[in-house]
């Protein structure tokens, strides 16, 4: 028995013309409130209020912002003004006798590295090759169950 798939699952269905349910609601809501503008306010306070409620509108249905719909976008920064938020690592100013503490630890990590690790064994070329050699010979010579 075959079932069909659904291919496109992203692609939101046009329900009024063009328009997705989603853009319908956000140009038919900033167009009621444009017409609720211009009953209640004068012509000139109603102009200035449409201006930016149509281009808000107009983001909202068909504007993306790097693949993403602008409602998200504005989620995303409001929730960025809104939350607090977590610094990890804050500048502040360094003392005089701090900059010398770090100096003098500065120094003696030089003078540790310049010395040389102590009490290592010296690895030669010849000790180098009998290790591998040891090693390829154990390695080859076991059977793995």
């Amino acid at each position: 028995m075959e079932y069909q798939v659904p291919q496109f699952i992203e692609v939101e269905d046009k329900i009024i013309g063009p328009l997705t349910l989603k853009q319908f609601i956000y140009v038919a809501g900033a167009g009621g409130l444009c017409v609720i503008f211009f009953i209640y306010l004068p012509i000139f306070v109603a102009l200035l209020l449409t201006a930016p409620t149509i281009a808000l509108a107009a983001a909202l249905a068909f504007y993306k912002m790097n693949g993403k719909p602008f409602i998200e976008v504005l989620e995303a920064g409001f929730n960025y003004y809104t939350r607090s938020k977590l610094f990890l690592w804050k500048r502040r100013e360094v003392t005089a006798a701090e900059q010398g503490a770090a100096a003098n630890e500065r120094a003696a990590a030089a003078a540790a590295v310049a010395a040389g690790p102590r009490n290592t064994p010296k690895l030669t070329r010849g000790k180098l090759s009998e290790l591998a050699w040891s090693l390829d010979v154990k390695s080859s010579g076991e059977t793995t169950p």
